[in-house]
């Protein structure tokens, strides 16, 4: 079995030769993002030498190497706008996780906003791939990086054709809600255990939640069930995996993901592959 960590170490080896094909000659916009698959996109792309900072806390593991290297930009929630104004980058990548401070933002310099991909899992993370390519005269690159990407991602999907039912969750403060998760539903077409009637959703905003308690994961009895363990991401209480783990029934199968790689990132070239190649460890 694969570990994660080398994974990891696969990944990274692949942005370090991603970074040596960039040149002092790459032409685009120089850069702050504030979203990590965008930004593990445009290493992967070879264009990381117009990266100026990185949101340095919570960073995920797998991109931990750039704190050492470049300036700190605050936080997904926070943010640095001194560091922002001093660095003074043509662009800053942002989501909805940086809410009012995109208008701070805004009025220093330009901002792209990138939304949750949504619809078909693959032909969103091929558009914002390319959509990022596009501003540094890339495509041709990010045509090659995501046919090796959904060649790897097949090659993975074959694998577990006979895998069972896979359930995910994501635990909060002892929470857990169950997470319609696209790589593991829609890339790797993994079959869900069946949800009873009685879990009922719960609108908040434009979010939808789908609260389970523990008899009823038990009652579910997945085959596998994959915990994305929000606390820990965020650097609260993480989940006591032995208590949950106590509390399935002896044929489920319980593997807590990387938090950072899955609540704090996904959607690039190199974070989409680290959480397939996680599914595949956690499930075979």
């Amino acid at each position: 079995m694969t570990s994660l960590k080398t994974l990891m170490a696969g990944a990274l080896a692949a942005l370090t030769l991603a970074g040596c094909a960039a040149t002092p000659e790459t032409s685009g916009p120089s850069v702050v993002s504030y979203d990590h698959g965008a930004l593990d996109t445009l290493l992967e792309l070879g264009v990381g030498d117009r990266v100026l900072a990185v949101p340095q806390q919570g960073l995920p593991d797998y991109l931990s190497d750039l704190a050492g290297r470049l300036p700190d930009a605050g936080s997904l929630k926070e943010p640095d706008l001194d560091t922002l104004a001093r660095l003074d980058p043509d662009l800053v990548i942002m989501t909805g996780r940086q809410g009012e401070a995109i208008d701070d933002v805004r009025a220093m310099t330009r901002v792209k906003e990138l939304a949750t991909p949504e619809g078909d899992y693959r032909e969103a993370i091929t558009e914002r791939v390319q959509d990022l390519a596009g501003l540094y005269g890339v495509q041709d690159r990010a045509g090659e990086a995501l046919a090796s990407l959904w060649q790897y991602v097949d090659r993975q999907k074959n694998r577990l054709a006979d895998a069972g039912t896979i359930t995910v969750v994501t635990h909060n403060d002892g929470h857990f809600s169950l997470r319609d998760e696209a790589v593991v539903y829609d890339l790797l077409a993994l079959t869900p255990a069946p949800v009873p009637d009685t879990v009922e959703p719960i609108h908040r905003g434009t979010r939808i939640f789908y609260p389970v308690d523990l008899d009823t994961l038990a009652g579910m009895a997945p085959d596998v069930l994959l915990v994305v363990d929000r606390s820990a991401a965020i650097g609260a209480e993480p989940l006591d995996a032995g208590w949950l783990r106590d509390a399935l029934p002896d044929g489920t199968r319980m593997v807590v993901l990387d938090p950072g790689l899955w609540y704090l990132s996904g959607g690039g070239l190199m974070s989409v592959r680290l959480q397939v190649g996680e599914v595949v460890n956690a499930v075979q």
